[in-house]
Parts: structure tokens; C-alpha cells; sequence
């Protein structure tokens, strides 16, 4: 088997006549984009709240629904929550699934979010232990993981940076949270948010992050000399500290 073992992932199978349907009313993207490749959505709470990011798969007459292990119970409920009497069928399976760089193997689907995440493979065997840096991938392009940049109940999706990874679609029309979400788009400017920063010095995932003595965010993923940080922008200019490290914004705006 090719590539390498996704660790900590479910594949759930979605099935039925009005799988798309019921689909398209409750994720973020739109799910008529499955006719050209895999897409990345999220499931928000009414209140507009990250409870869980997947990637989208069409296989033969069912969705693949690639999901983070420890989501994959509470997203289930839900998703059988939602099912009410339309003709979807929600079952787990046991598809493994690969990832890797490079030339993708037969069947293999790029990773919707980013160039730099390769392919996926989704088969009945598992390819091979690590052997890529995904965590410097991810921290080099900002690019969040389920349970640690992205919280359940938490997490709002645009200041994760899901309009960048293609995870969400604002003319697709009504989706839980929709309402939140649209409002944060169009009628408030972003205060906070997921970047990568330079850190000098000893800081862990989890630190906080301080700027002039108050606070300025969370210190997250960390590769090297660079890490994903949550940050508040209107503190987040010049030397932060996290830990006994120097931190600062990798990207941080201009200040006129």
C-alpha cells in the first residue's frame, strides 16, 4: 500500500436517495461540488460553533465522510439527529485511510484544503508508519487539526481559516449555523484568529500567549522555530511572549 496510515480517523458511509440533499442542508460547502472532486466542510452548532470538520468523498452511490476519531461518535448522533424521515442511510465502515506526496496511486483524491497536504487513498488496507512532517506541512500553511486549533463548541469557522481552505461556501445557501456565520462575514471585521508565528525559546502547545503583560492568544502546533497561534490582532504586533519564548506574528499587517 502506498503513502503512509492517516492515524485517528473514521470513515462514516452516507447513503440513500437523499444523501446530497440532506447533506447540502446542514454542512458548510456546497455538496454539488462532490461532481469534481473531494470537498471540506464542517458541521456547526445553531450557534454557529465548530462541532466538527471532514473531508467529502463520492464513491459509487454513497458519500465517504473522512472524519477525526474522537468526533466521530458525537457527529453520528447528530447526523442521525438530523435524518428524520428522509432516505439517508449513516453507517460507519472500515475503510482505511492513506495519505502521502508526490505522484497520488490509482484511485487516490487530492486534499481539497491544501496542495501542500498531497492525496488521500480510502481502501481496505492502511499504507505504511510516518514518514512526512505533516505537523510542519500544517504549521508552515496554518492549516488547523481537528481537537487542537479546532475546538468543538469553540471554534468559529472564519477565524480558523476555512474560507482559505476552501471549507466553506457563502452563496451556497442555508446550513446550521449559516445565519452566524454570514453575519461574521459580512458585517463584522475578524478581531481574532489562526496564524503562524516565529517563536524563539522553550513554549508548548497550549501556551499562553501575552503581549505587554496582557493577553494576546494560545500558542498551538508547534514545528521548529514556527507555530499555529490563536491571536487576538489588535495585540498581536511586535515581541509577544509564550512560555519563556519570544514570540511574533510571521505575517502581522503593517501598522500605519
Amino acid at each position: 500500500m502506498p503513502g503512509e496510515a492517516a492515524p485517528d480517523r473514521t470513515v462514516i458511509r452516507i447513503g440513500g436517495a437523499d444523501r446530497a440533499e440532506f447533506l447540502q442542508g446542514l454542512v458548510t460547502n456546497d455538496i454539488r461540488r462532490l461532481a469534481e472532486g473531494p470537498v471540506y466542510a464542517a458541521l456547526l452548532s445553531p450557534q454557529g460553533k465548530y462541532l466538527a470538520d471532514f473531508l467529502l468523498i463520492a464513491q459509487g452511490d454513497g458519500i465517504l465522510l473522512d472524519v477525526k476519531d474522537s468526533l466521530a461518535e458525537a457527529l453520528l448522533r447528530r447526523l442521525q439527529m438530523y435524518r428524520l424521515r428522509a432516505d439517508v442511510r449513516i453507517e460507519p465502515t472500515e475503510i482505511r485511510v492513506s495519505r502521502g506526496l508526490g505522484e497520488p496511486p490509482p484511485g487516490a483524491v487530492p486534499d481539497p484544503r491544501h496542495a501542500a497536504l498531497g492525496w488521500r487513498l480510502y481502501a481496505d488496507a492502511a499504507g505504511g508508519p510516518a514518514s512526512v512532517d505533516w505537523d510542519g506541512i500544517r504549521v508552515a500553511n496554518c492549516i488547523p487539526e481537528s481537537g487542537i486549533e479546532l475546538v468543538p463548541e469553540q471554534t468559529f469557522i472564519l477565524e480558523a481559516g476555512f474560507e482559505r481552505l476552501h471549507g466553506v461556501d457563502h452563496r451556497k445557501g442555508c446550513y446550521v449555523g449559516q445565519e452566524v456565520t454570514a453575519r461574521m462575514k459580512h458585517k463584522t471585521e475578524l478581531r481574532k484568529g489562526l496564524v503562524t508565528v516565529e517563536v524563539e525559546g522553550a513554549a508548548a502547545t497550549g501556551d499562553a500567549i501575552t503581549a505587554n503583560g496582557k493577553p494576546a492568544g494560545t500558542l498551538h502546533t508547534r514545528a521548529g522555530n514556527r507555530a499555529i497561534a490563536y491571536l487576538r490582532f489588535d495585540r498581536a504586533h511586535g515581541a509577544m511572549q509564550a512560555g519563556d519564548a519570544l514570540v511574533r506574528w510571521a505575517d502581522a499587517p503593517t501598522v500605519a
